[in-house]
């Protein structure tokens, strides 16, 4: 299941790499077609109500559901029956990614102490981008310790959670307790046609609907119906049929190699003038988000592994030693989808947007040179003879 969840990986991180050099372009080779593209309005009608929405937000509001619903799928299935589920197994991972979110948003937090508008981006580094580290961790092969892939994947998996929470919880906009509780019901609803029986798909997918509509206009934002509704599949089989892998196995590659780089061609139109770059190299917030992911994430990674070490909560797997973790921190650094998407909640329609989306670009691609040099500096030294393996 891991070599198959890498290959997927691999696969859209390629697709995903096309897809923001593609946005780069178009915004910089014409602008106004661009931005007039992605600024469209469609409007439409639901249960009698009115909503209009740009095909950016259809994107980030609408496709991405999706991509949130396959993210709760793999938590599911990694609680149940995958590797979250040995609570021991996962503790160093689950410290490493704790400290991986908590040090970037304090490092973000000092360098932005005095502003406080930039400071609504302190979650943007927190996040680490499971597809580009996959993606890494694929193209470095056999020249990595094989349980680093493990670790690096239920650190992701773990952080993907944390994200979820942290826009859940603070990224959230005036709260219309009215459709909050409507999605509550809905999600009830949900609950009870799993206790009675209910085995067809499609009738979930439809009730599914609505409580995307509630939870978009609830102020909650709208990916966490999709997070929700994967966390209520079933992981365990029903009446003998797989329905969460099936689910899997159906929407990962559509998420993958589709929605995300159509979210990439968004929402990564950076006009790359001398102005940008220079704005971009005096902001407070482009060198809170590139520190964050660059030494911020490794610095955390390392020291959330050397804490649950402490507390004899967990150990290393044989073959895996601290400075593999340091390495992978470094990986790990690559903040790509979901620190666009916080980007996108913290700064809508503001020029900072822009400062941050330019640091994400350059720390990821600064986090998957810098972390793939050492990892195989690292792997050579492990095979020489002079190491005594």
């Amino acid at each position: 299941m891991l070599g198959e969840f890498a290959h997927d990986e691999a696969a859209g991180a390629v697709v995903l790499v096309a897809a923001t050099v593609i946005g780069l372009v178009w915004a910089n080779v014409a602008t106004a077609g661009y931005q007039g593209f992605w600024g469209r309005e469609v409007r439409f009608d639901l249960i009698g109500v009115h909503v209009g929405e740009t095909y950016a937000e259809v994107v980030n509001d609408g496709l991405m559901a999706i991509f949130f619903f396959v993210v709760g799928l793999e938590i599911k299935r990694e609680l149940v029956v995958g590797e979250l589920r040995d609570r021991r197994a996962a503790a160093l991972p689950f410290f490493a990614a704790v400290g991986g979110m908590v040090v970037p948003a304090l490092v973000f937090l000092a360098v932005n102490a005095g502003n406080a508008v930039t400071r609504q981006g302190w979650a943007i580094p927190m996040a680490t981008d499971i597809a580009f580290v996959m993606g890494v961790v694929a193209l470095l092969g056999r020249r990595l310790p094989p349980p680093l892939r493990l670790f690096l994947l239920t650190l992701a998996i773990v952080d993907d959670i944390g994200a979820i929470v942290v826009i859940a919880a603070f990224y959230t906009d005036h709260l219309a307790a009215g459709w909050l509780l409507g999605a509550l019901g809905i999600v009830a609803v949900i609950v009870a046609m799993k206790r009675l029986g209910v085995r067809a798909v499609w009738l979930y997918a439809l009730v599914g609907l609505p409580l995307w509509f509630c939870v978009l206009e609830s102020g909650v934002h709208a990916t966490i119906a999709g997070v929700a509704l994967g966390l209520l599949t079933p992981a365990r089989p029903v009446d003998g049929r797989p329905v969460l892998e099936q689910l899997e196995h159906f929407f990962h590659p559509i998420s993958a190699l589709v929605i995300v780089p159509i979210f990439a061609v968004a929402n990564t139109g950076i006009i790359l003038s001398g102005a940008t770059v220079a704005d971009a190299l005096g902001s407070t917030l482009a060198w809170g988000v590139v520190l964050g992911l660059l030494v911020g994430k490794p610095v955390g990674i390392t020291a959330g592994t050397v804490v649950g070490r402490a507390l004899k909560l967990g150990r290393l797997p044989a073959g895996l030693e601290l400075r593999h973790v340091a390495g992978g921190g470094l990986v790990a650094g690559i903040g790509f989808t979901v620190s666009l998407f916080v980007t996108d909640l913290s700064f809508r329609a503001d020029p900072l947007g822009d400062e941050a989306k330019l640091a994400i670009l350059s720390a990821s691609v600064l986090a998957a040179a810098l972390g793939s040099v050492v990892l195989l500096r690292m792997g050579r030294s492990d095979a020489s003879p002079v190491s005594g393996r």
